[in-house]
């Protein structure tokens, strides 16, 4: 169970191309708009770190996230964490290099786990993150996928955990994909497993659909940190119009008529950390501006 004040709020921004993108279960993605718009928001509101992925690397085996990445370097002061397409230790370094903070990797891990070790001992465990995407299956287990949830490998989630952890990573960050982008809430099975697994720091991400599911993976599941995107996004594009990108088809209207999306209560990185700490869970203090940002909009899109 992680301590009462160090819980981490990660806004975790989805790429493709040079947009924001969400889908369900990691597949339909829709357009939302300008990474830049959405991580300087989520800075100046509060977030306790960013973690962009590109979603599509697996198709053109390479990260292209590097000119992104050193513009937020240049505006944004927390961390930032890097995935999607990194294969090799020269992958990692160069992203690096761009600015990032850290690395998660999932795919070159499964394939090569020397790998972790090796970028560990190069550039410190804190900067590797073991992204770990899991789906239940029909017997209770949950395997670990690659690319995007699509390519199966036959490993156990729980067991390649700990392996992650025992040749060198920092972090473990779980997807599960079952709940990803359904707003049905984070797999607490899934989570409380993890956790009671490893030593080292779990991020949960998958299914938030609520403040409540948010309190409840870190109050019963255990995690440490969370990393939520369509919570966060919605509630942004439903105040904000200038963040959604107006050049691309169904920005707002798919939110209206995908009832996939009527489970998601949209909040603020504010609401979520103030609904935390009313219920004994303590996170760094939101901004200023978050503050009078979310009396400005209090009650609007809910």
């Amino acid at each position: 169970m992680p301590t009462q004040n160090n819980i981490r709020i990660i806004a975790r921004l989805d790429i493709k191309g040079p947009h924001v993108v969400k889908g369900i279960h990691l597949e339909g993605l829709r357009v939302l708009g300008d990474p830049a718009y959405f991580a300087r928001r989520y800075y100046e509101m509060g977030a306790d770190e960013l973690i962009y992925m590109d979603v599509v690397a697996s198709l053109y085996n390479r990260n292209s996230l590097h000119q992104i990445i050193k513009r937020a370097g240049r505006e944004l002061f927390i961390p930032m964490t890097v995935g999607g397409g990194l294969r090799t230790i020269d992958d990692i370094r160069e992203v690096l290099r761009s600015g990032a903070d850290k690395v998660a990797i999932n795919t070159a891990a499964i394939r090569n786990p020397g790998i972790i070790k090796e970028a560990a001992n190069k550039f410190g465990s804190s900067t590797i993150v073991v992204a770990i995407e899991a789906i239940r299956q029909s017997d209770g287990r949950y395997l670990a996928f690659t690319d995007n949830g699509r390519e199966y490998t036959g490993v156990d989630a729980i067991t390649w955990a700990r392996q992650a952890e025992e040749y060198g990573a920092g972090e473990i960050m779980i997807t599960s994909v079952d709940r990803e982008g359904t707003g049905e809430g984070f797999d607490i099975e899934l989570v409380k497993s993890l956790a009671g697994s490893i030593s080292i720091p779990l991020i949960a991400h998958g299914g938030a659909g609520s403040v409540e599911d948010i309190h409840r993976v870190i109050a019963e599941g255990g995690a440490d940190a969370v990393a939520i995107a369509s919570i966060i996004h919605y509630d942004l594009i439903t105040k904000e119009v200038t963040a959604v990108d107006t050049t691309q088809e169904g920005n707002i209207e798919f939110l209206k008529k995908n009832s996939g999306f009527i489970k998601i209560r949209p909040a603020s990185i504010a609401k979520i950390k103030a609904y935390l700490k009313d219920n004994g869970i303590v996170c760094r203090p939101v901004s200023w501006y978050e503050e009078s940002y979310s009396a400005k909009f209090e009650g609007h899109g809910q």
